[in-house]
């Protein structure tokens, strides 16, 4: 049985089982950290002060109050679960063998989805098995403390895993790898146990700019330096308001997220097929086109999409999303009547979007709602 008060060969011996009992539950790597993320609470603390959240308030949540502990839960795991002494970082392999990604971008009739999310929700995956990993590790050590989390409270995943030594950040923000590359998600587990820390990985993006120079927007104004107002992803996902106008011609066809950092990073030459089949590409979100998703009802929402991370935006921003896109599609009848077919919808929000794209089409203002 494990010395729970940290022998060094039990600590080794349980890391290596926790290592192979991740494998056989699917996930592609596993480290392993302390409970302290100091660098990037400083980095996030800038980030912060510079309003490049924009509207996502729950990331300045637990880091205004600096001058109490509840300030701290995102660089402190031990104020998320008391007595947490360590921190184990799994990682899911999540491409697709699905259409490819810079042949729809370059259709402008067809819908771009950032590859993550062209299957099933990766949170309730992930938690199940990382639930069953600490249920594993039950099994052979006794009852332990631990707290399971895929992102779904203020923990500073990128850090935590770069200090667990399954990567180092790239200039996009996003963790890489040599091997993987960056399509991946990331899940911890905290725990009162007591297991030595992986050695850190290296930066290996060197002089490399090409993630920066690819941002369609502009988000990354430096490296490591993302102004999330800019960004494509919060622009289709976060952001619950108009999408500024300067803003949407830049989108193109992508309705849900963008990936075009990550395809612009040599390292992800290198990055191997999922394991997982709930990845794969679901109603045919690889290949679908702006008209037919725009023809979906709020119904046809939300039975397609059930069990999709797409779903948490809801209709409407659904709507405005593709309404943006087909205001960039090519001119054609096709394209026109599907706006006009929406431009007196209930939504205001969905409305502007779809009059502002028929303008971008010259069709007559009268065939927009006011």
């Amino acid at each position: 049985m494990f010395c729970m008060h940290g022998d060094r060969e039990d600590s080794a011996t349980l890391k290596e089982n926790i290592r192979r009992w991740g494998r056989e539950l699917g996930f592609d790597a596993i480290g392993f950290s302390g409970s302290q993320v100091s660098d990037a609470e400083e980095n996030l603390s800038l980030w912060l002060a510079a309003g490049f959240h924009g509207e996502m308030d729950y990331m300045a949540a637990y880091v205004t109050n600096t001058a109490t502990a509840e300030g701290n839960k995102r660089a402190q795991p031990a104020l998320l679960l008391p007595g947490t002494r360590s921190v184990i970082t799994a990682r899911m392999n999540y491409r697709s063998a699905g259409a490819d990604s810079q042949e729809t971008l370059a259709d402008g009739e067809r819908a771009f989805v950032s590859r993550y999310a062209l299957g099933r929700d990766y949170h309730k995956l992930l938690r199940a098995r990382l639930q069953q990993l600490a249920d594993r590790i039950g099994n052979e050590i006794g009852d332990f403390a631990y707290r399971v989390f895929t992102d779904s409270a203020p923990v500073m995943e990128v850090g935590l895993a770069q200090n667990s030594g399954l990567g180092w950040r790239g200039k996009h923000t996003l963790l890489l790898e040599r091997e993987a590359g960056s399509y991946f998600f990331l899940g911890e587990i905290f725990t009162n146990l007591v297991l030595s820390p992986d050695t850190p990985v290296t930066d290996h993006c060197g002089r490399c700019t090409a993630c920066i120079e690819a941002c369609p927007t502009e988000a990354i104004v430096a490296p490591y330096r993302l102004d999330a107002r800019l960004c494509i992803s919060y622009l289709s996902i976060e952001l619950k308001s108009s999408i500024p106008e300067t803003l949407r011609p830049l989108l193109g066809n992508r309705i849900y997220g963008c990936d075009d950092c990550q395809l612009a990073c040599p390292w992800n030459r290198f990055a191997p097929l999922t394991r997982e089949n709930d990845f794969a590409p679901r109603h045919g979100l690889d290949q679908a086109t702006l008209v037919d998703l725009f023809a979906w009802d709020e119904n046809d929402f939300n039975e397609k999409l059930a069990g999709s991370p797409i779903r948490r935006i809801g209709f409407e921003r659904w709507l405005r999303n593709i309404a943006v896109a087909l205001g960039n599609a090519p001119s054609n009848s096709e394209v026109i009547s599907a706006l006009r077919s929406r431009a007196d919808h209930p939504s205001a929000l969905v409305r502007e979007h779809v009059a502002w794209a028929l303008r971008r089409h010259g069709a007559a203002a009268q065939d927009a709602a006011p």
